[in-house]
């Protein structure tokens, strides 16, 4: 093989490779990084995950660069409650969010005194002590974990850091059909779907930030399955000789629904 039929060969071999990882970014799994701790305590910031893309099928934001190429979703199930997604922000589709599906089309969402209602019914919700959670200024705080199960037997941990958080007295709003409302594990501080339009019944979202308000189902990516690694975000990856002390222990290939 001459030099030039090898160089044509490695770019071949290159572009084969490029096309099957974008193939199976689009059609199977796609990796996403957690940069937030809203979902807190399911998913902790410096959290690697894979997210389904079959799970809930492929809409135009399915695809890298989201091409305008159908309308709605093709194929696969719709969202269940209690699943973790990742969506793109109805007010800027090029930011990706990651929230719990609370709201079904046609539920009526309300919170009173942070507790979460659906349907005129309160959600069941127990008391497990306190968590101690590291705020965006470094402060170390400790705040009141929750064990929540909502209507089909979800079960998962929420954070409460104030009896008084602006969003802990929120609705009722229904759902409109084709739609999901969205909310962080971690209540008060969770800028979702209680955030929006004021017109819909919905809060001001904070400044500077945009509410999710009611998601258009095309709007889902896919379904967060397992945490692949987790990486303290204080840590630098290029110092590798510390990486020990970086990777949280225990978040290894972990199940989000385990």
């Amino acid at each position: 093989m001459n030099l030039q039929a090898a160089k044509f060969e490695g770019l071949r071999t290159f572009v084969t490779a490029l096309l099957l990882a974008l193939v199976f970014r689009s059609f199977a799994y796609e990796p996403f990084h957690i940069p937030s701790g809203s979902m807190l305590d399911t998913l902790y910031e410096g959290d690697y995950l894979f997210v389904s893309k079959f799970s809930y099928g492929y809409s135009n934001y399915s695809f890298p660069f989201s091409p305008n190429i159908m309308e709605g979703r093709t194929a696969g199930s719709l969202p269940e409650r209690g699943d973790v997604a990742v969506f793109r922000l109805p007010s800027n589709t090029r930011i990706d969010y990651i929230k719990r599906v609370i709201g079904l089309p046609g539920d009526t969402i309300e919170v009173r005194g942070g507790a979460l209602w659906i349907n005129g019914a309160p959600v069941n919700r127990k008391r497990e002590g306190e968590a101690v959670m590291q705020m965006e200024d470094g402060r170390i705080v400790a705040v009141t974990a929750y064990s929540e199960t909502l209507p089909g037997g979800r079960t998962y941990r929420t954070l409460d850091g104030t009896s008084y958080g602006e969003a802990d007295e929120f609705g009722p709003v229904t759902v409109p059909e084709g739609h999901y409302f969205m909310m962080g594990d971690n209540r008060d501080n969770s800028v979702d779907s209680r955030y929006g339009n004021p017109k819909l019944g919905l809060l001001v979202p904070p400044q500077g930030l945009s509410g999710v308000g009611f998601l258009p189902l095309d709007h889902f990516v896919g379904r967060a399955e397992v945490v692949a690694f987790s990486f303290r975000p204080t840590y630098s990856v290029l110092k590798f000789w510390r990486w020990p002390e970086a990777f949280r222990k225990g978040r290894f290939w972990r199940d989000i629904y385990g």
